[in-house]
């Protein structure tokens, strides 16, 4: 089930202790679902060739996109870590490295690029968007804290202490319009029983600033769990596989919709 539908404004508070104390254990799971349907993944949407680079999440590394990325490569993509470490620092070093990711593997396919990015790695991946839109064929995130208010994150006090309260790219000017979606079609998946990030602070709106390429995909799903969740897989799949230029919003069909909340977001 997708939506766009525009929230009524609420107080921003991180997930509850309950959820957050339930990640591991989760994860684990989603890990072992992921793995046990590999053989059936290969059934899903094939790629085009065109690069995807994937992006971790807060305090993770290449690592903890593995899996997704393996699979993306046996689908056909051209895909691509950020090959950058542990994504701990938020400066303006950090962004040119990654700005040199998306021109590097926008070179090398000689096509546009689609970024997928988990938690901050998906903040990251619409920023990049907003920078070079030209070499961005769309943008995935995966329960990205993609407000402008930190609040919605358990994660804030441990980022600001090892960034402070203004990163270095927003004392130049940037990062300051996280809720604006970039000029490129835009998925968010996120799922209502994340343990880091509010689901809240992961709803991306696009009616108020006329951009209609943007869609939100509820899953359920653990937050450390997303990137190897089979349906937020399947989701992903299917978003990287629709021709250029002829997007179109995310509609799960047969069975494949008893994987996705019919609720709406609000």
């Amino acid at each position: 089930m997708t939506t766009t539908t525009v929230q009524e404004p609420r107080d921003a508070h991180p997930p509850s202790r309950l959820l957050t104390l339930a990640e591991p254990g989760r994860a684990l799971g989603e890990l072992a679902s992921f793995y046990a349907l590999r053989p059936l993944m290969g059934m899903l949407p094939k790629g085009d060739g065109h690069g995807v680079l994937v992006l971790p999440g807060f305090m993770a590394s290449d690592y903890s996109t593995g899996p997704l990325r393996k699979l993306l490569c046996d689908l056909g993509y051209e895909c691509a870590g950020w090959n950058l470490g542990r994504n701990v620092r938020v400066d303006n070093a950090r962004i040119e490295a990654m700005m040199a990711c998306v021109d590097e593997l926008h070179e090398d396919t000689g096509r546009a690029i689609s970024i997928v990015g988990w938690s901050l790695g998906g903040v990251f991946a619409r920023e990049l968007a907003k920078q070079a839109p030209s070499k961005v064929r769309q943008v995935i995130s995966l329960g990205s804290p993609i407000s402008d208010d930190r609040n919605h994150t358990n994660a804030r006090r441990l980022f600001e202490y090892l960034n402070g309260a203004e990163p270095e790219p927003m004392r130049n000017g940037n990062f300051r319009k996280l809720a604006e979606a970039p000029p490129v079609p835009t998925t968010s998946i996120l799922t209502r029983t994340d343990g880091v990030v509010h689901w809240r602070g992961s709803v991306q709106h696009g009616a108020e600033n006329g951009h209609r390429e943007v869609e939100n995909i509820e899953v359920v799903a653990s937050h450390c769990g997303l990137g190897v969740n089979p349906a937020a897989v399947y989701a992903i799949a299917d978003r990287l596989a629709q021709p250029e230029g002829e997007w179109r919003p995310f509609e799960a069909k047969g069975l494949a919709g008893l994987m996705f909340p019919k609720g709406r977001l609000h």
